[in-house]
């Protein structure tokens, strides 16, 4: 009894082992732990980089905007995708609890009942030497398969590892989901900031066209520069219908993102002057990232299960033993079930072992040993490309920082120039071509402020997801957090 009870103990192949964190102190070759700031500025302020802090479950809620939150929220109830993903994950769960029915006893029940004429040429079947009878017979069996090499168990851990694979698959869906809303919103404001700077810029150019064309009719400009202001004029206008048709197709995508199709939406505005810039971002230590990132999870639950497939393999190999026992009732009549001498039983033991298969379970076995050096390979590139992840978000953000400033500065001497030109022109001073330049430069100025504000709003939120998104903050995510 001790010697089969520690046979049952023991499962053939490896046992998993989490692998370790890199030996990594920071994401950068120099660390960044601030930003610079750019006054009078939306967006314009310094970022300060906390190493160690803890990433807030909700942290799009650090923008300070309720129109974006409640289009998260929306979109975390009724995004299509992300409904997919946890149906997956049920999926899963279901698949995990069916494999865990092999631990146990498989007991089913039947009921034959059957009337039949056997040949005059042998002797009658029931002992009335009748040649044509009924028979009845109700019957249990029992039928158990003793896991000696842990075939059952390797089977199960495997499964469970596919769950938590799904598992993070799903909670990385929902960190792409959140971040995405943001993105497109940022986009949003951006382009109607964009087509808010063109319309006033034609109206600039439209009221310079009327001006140059009462100034030609008293010869006082020439038809060179009321050619040149209608080819300004032409030229901005022209820039419209593209930014518009992207503003129309960035309020698509977010109608899509909350689960609405797009003639169901309702008009979302919003205003990068209205966002607030995080901050003070909390950065994940780079030996915690790993046990944060999903799709890193997710390649190390891979890991697990493809480790597991290595000992049904071998367990495929070995000898398997089936203890069966069956009991019930055989009669001629239905009332005479169950009377003394018409019951039956057995009990038996069955044990098989594989002795020549052409190479197909030594195979298996070596395709399972490859599969998880497969699966290890593509843990650590998804663990090398998370680093990269973050690197590339603070360096974008560092940078974002810096390309605000300059486009803020660039914009006000830009502005400047413009209504320079404009005073030196009225009073003769210089030329229209001057002025047509400087309307030119403002306008881009404009455009490229705006863009630069949109860059750091979004790689913020890059930042996030690439530290993982805080889902371990969130009840609703991180239930079993430690099971593997």
């Amino acid at each position: 009894m001790v010697a089969s009870s520690l046979i049952a103990g023991c499962a053939v192949g490896p046992d998993f082992k989490r692998p370790a964190a890199p030996e990594v102190s920071d994401y950068t070759p120099h660390p960044i732990t601030s930003t610079v700031a750019t006054e009078h500025v939306a967006g314009g302020e310094a970022q300060r980089f906390a190493t160690g802090g803890d990433i807030p479950g909700d942290w799009w809620t650090l923008f300070h905007s309720k129109p974006l939150n409640e289009l998260i929220e929306q979109s975390l109830a009724n995004n299509h995708d992300l409904k997919a993903a946890q149906a997956a994950l049920s999926v899963a769960r279901e698949n995990v609890l069916a494999q865990r029915g092999s631990y146990y006893p498989s007991v089913a029940a039947s009921f034959s009942a059957s009337r039949q004429r056997q040949a005059g040429t042998i002797s009658p079947t029931p002992n009335s030497d009748t040649f044509q009878y009924n028979l009845f017979t109700p019957q249990v069996s029992v039928s158990y398969a003793p896991d000696i090499f842990g075939l059952n168990r390797r089977t199960v851990e495997s499964v469970q590892a596919q769950e938590q694979a799904v598992r993070f698959q799903m909670i990385a869906t929902q960190i792409t989901l959140s971040t995405n809303v943001v993105a497109a919103a940022v986009q949003l404001a951006a382009l109607q900031a964009q087509v808010d700077a063109t319309r006033e810029l034609v109206d600039i150019n439209t009221h310079m066209v009327q001006i140059l064309r009462d100034q030609s009719a008293k010869g006082y400009a020439s038809g060179l520069d009321l050619a040149a202001q209608e080819s300004q004029l032409a030229q901005t206008n022209a820039t419209l219908p593209p930014l518009l048709k992207q503003l129309a197709q960035q309020r698509d995508l977010l109608a899509v993102l909350v689960g609405q199709f797009p003639g169901q939406a309702s008009e979302q505005s919003f205003d990068l002057a209205k966002l607030q810039l995080p901050q003070d971002i909390p950065v994940s230590l780079p030996s915690t990232l790993v046990a944060q990132r999903p799709d890193v999870l997710q390649a190390e639950a891979n890991m697990h299960a493809a480790s597991a497939q290595i000992g049904v393999a071998i367990a495929n190999r070995l000898p398997n033993i089936v203890l069966s026992a069956n009991t019930g009732s055989t009669a001629l009549a239905m009332n005479q079930l169950f009377k003394s001498g018409t019951g039956f039983w057995g009990i038996g033991a069955d044990i098989t072992a594989p002795i020549f298969q052409g190479g197909t379970l030594l195979h298996q076995e070596r395709a399972a040993k490859a599969a998880y050096v497969q699966a290890a390979e593509q843990y650590r590139s998804t663990v090398m490309t998370a680093f990269q992840n973050v690197a590339d978000s603070l360096v974008a953000l560092d940078q974002d920082a810096a390309g605000l400033k300059a486009a803020a500065a660039a914009e006000v001497a830009a502005k400047r120039t413009l209504d320079l030109s404009q005073r030196q022109w009225k009073a003769g001073y210089a030329d229209y071509l001057s002025l047509l330049n400087a309307q030119q430069t403002y306008q881009q100025a404009r455009i490229n402020l705006v863009q630069a504000q949109a860059n750091r709003y979004a790689d913020t939120a890059a930042l996030f997801q690439a530290l993982g998104g805080g889902w371990w903050n969130r009840a609703d995510l991180a239930q079993d957090k430690n099971e593997k």
